[in-house]
């Protein structure tokens, strides 16, 4: 679903660069692996995802992840750079997997801080998966990024209604109706085979 999204939202002719590069940035926990498995998914997509993955999860699910993209000859890099030109110039868009739902109120800061920091100041567009980084589940952004593009999981957090980018999506066809009753949640009507729908034109 998030490489449907971003083939939507920045589909590879409208490009700004002949190299339809991409730098996916994992955290350590579930958004990371999430990234990981959308870098993977980028490649067959035909993008060029590059992968920073500075704190890897001892999980065996997230290694063989990491295996994968690997195999699939997708780089890593082994620092971020601090001077965000560089990234402007290189990439296309960056998908933010740093922090997700799950992540608790310290996990912005230590080495996360130092990768938010950088993302506030690129000029590219960010993709942010499920919750973008640094932003409250709930309360919305409290001086975290702000991304251009929202790919909601499931279904959007609260939050989402603090987003101001220009596109929304959200991935949740394949939650199972009880979970859908549980949480008395009224999803969007997918159309023909979508696995993503836009909640938000572009604009």
């Amino acid at each position: 679903p998030i490489p449907v999204s971003s083939g939507q939202a920045f589909p590879l002719p409208s490009l700004p660069r002949k190299q339809p590069t991409v730098l996916v940035v994992c955290g350590p926990a579930q958004n990371g692996a999430i990234g990981l498995v959308c870098a993977r998914h980028l490649r067959i997509f035909d993008y060029e995802p590059t992968i920073f993955y500075p704190k890897r999860s001892p999980d065996p699910l997230y290694r063989d992840f990491t295996t994968q993209c690997e195999k699939m000859d997708i780089p890593f890099l082994s620092y971020l750079p601090t001077e965000v030109q560089l990234i402007n110039d290189a990439y296309n868009a960056v998908v933010d997997a740093v922090l997700g739902a799950e992540a608790e109120a310290g996990e912005g800061r230590g080495p996360c801080a130092a990768i938010l920091a950088t993302l506030k100041h690129i000029r590219i567009p960010i993709v942010s998966l499920d919750v973008p980084s640094g932003w409250d589940v709930e309360a919305g952004s409290s001086g975290g990024i702000s991304p251009d593009v929202l790919v909601s999981l499931a279904a959007p957090k609260q939050c989402a209604r603090r987003f101001l980018g220009r596109q929304h999506f959200v991935a949740g066809r394949f939650l199972p109706y009880d979970v859908q009753k549980k949480f008395e949640l009224n999803p969007p009507e997918y159309p023909g085979t979508e696995c993503v729908v836009a909640l938000r034109a572009p604009r």
